[in-house]
C-alpha cells in the first residue's frame, strides 16, 4: 500500500518537473517578460542580477576581476535556488544572460532531477537594442553595480566607467553565444526589437503549448516504466 502511494507521488510530481529559461542578449527585455510570465503562469523566478546587486551591495568591489568574481558567485546562488526547486519537483523560471559557458552547469542539473528546459530566446536588431542598452546604463534606476567595471560599494557609490560600444556590445553577444543559447533544443524565439510590437498573449500560449506537451510526454514515459516492471 505504501508503494504504491509513492508511486503515485512520483507520477504526479514528475508531471512538474520543469523549468522554464528566460535567455537572451543584453536590454532585450529578459527581466519585464520573466516578471509577466512568473505572474501569468503562477510560478516562482529567479534572477541572477537581483542575486548579484545584493552581492555589489553587499560586497562591493574594487576591479573588473572582483567584479566578475562575484558573477560567477551569483550563477552558484542561482544554481543552487534552482536545485532546491527540483529537489521538491517544482517547476520554476530562471532569467540570467545564459551563454555558452552556462550550458554544462544547468545540464548536469536537468540530467540529475530529470528536469526538461524550454527556452526563451530574447533577441532583435542589435543597434536597436544597443540604443536601449545605452539608455539603460544612463538611467537612475539601473543599479549602479551593473554600470561600472571599475569599483562599486553601496557607501561610496561606483566609478566611472566608459561607454560600451556597439561594437563592443554585438562581439561580446557574438564570442559568449548569447543570442544562440538553448537548452535540449526546446525554444521560442522573442523579438524585442520594439516592446510595443511584443505579443505576449502569444507567448503565453506557445508557453502553454509547451507545459502541455511536456507533461503529456512525461505522463507518458512513466507509464511505460511501469508497465515494463
Amino acid at each position: 500500500m505504501r508503494q504504491d502511494h509513492m508511486e503515485l507521488n512520483g507520477e504526479e510530481s514528475s508531471r512538474e518537473c520543469y523549468t522554464i529559461l528566460v535567455a537572451g542578449i543584453p536590454a532585450a527585455g529578459k527581466s519585464v517578460l520573466a516578471e509577466r510570465l512568473s505572474a501569468h503562469l503562477g510560478l516562482p523566478w529567479f534572477s541572477k542580477d537581483s542575486i548579484k546587486e545584493g552581492l555589489y551591495d553587499t560586497i562591493g568591489f574594487r576591479s573588473r576581476q572582483e567584479k566578475v568574481k562575484l558573477g560567477i558567485a551569483s550563477t552558484e546562488v542561482l544554481y543552487y535556488l534552482a536545485e532546491q526547486m527540483m529537489r521538491c519537483h517544482k517547476p520554476f523560471i530562471l532569467e540570467n544572460n545564459f551563454e555558452a559557458s552556462s550550458r554544462q552547469g544547468l545540464a548536469e542539473l536537468l540530467a540529475r532531477y530529470g528536469y526538461r528546459a524550454l527556452t526563451l530566446r530574447l533577441t532583435g536588431d542589435y543597434a536597436c537594442i544597443y540604443r536601449r542598452f545605452v539608455q539603460r546604463e544612463k538611467s537612475s534606476g539601473r543599479h549602479p553595480g551593473h554600470v561600472t567595471n571599475s569599483s562599486y560599494s553601496k557607501d561610496s557609490g561606483a566609478a566611472p566607467s566608459p561607454t560600451v560600444t556597439l561594437e563592443q556590445y554585438v562581439a561580446a553577444i557574438q564570442s559568449r553565444e548569447m543570442d544562440s543559447f538553448c537548452m535540449e533544443g526546446s525554444v521560442i524565439t522573442v523579438d524585442t526589437t520594439d516592446f510595443s510590437k511584443v505579443d505576449y498573449e502569444a507567448v503565453y500560449r506557445e508557453v502553454r503549448e509547451w507545459q502541455n506537451r511536456a507533461v503529456l510526454s512525461r505522463a507518458c514515459n512513466f507509464d511505460q516504466i511501469l508497465h515494463s516492471e
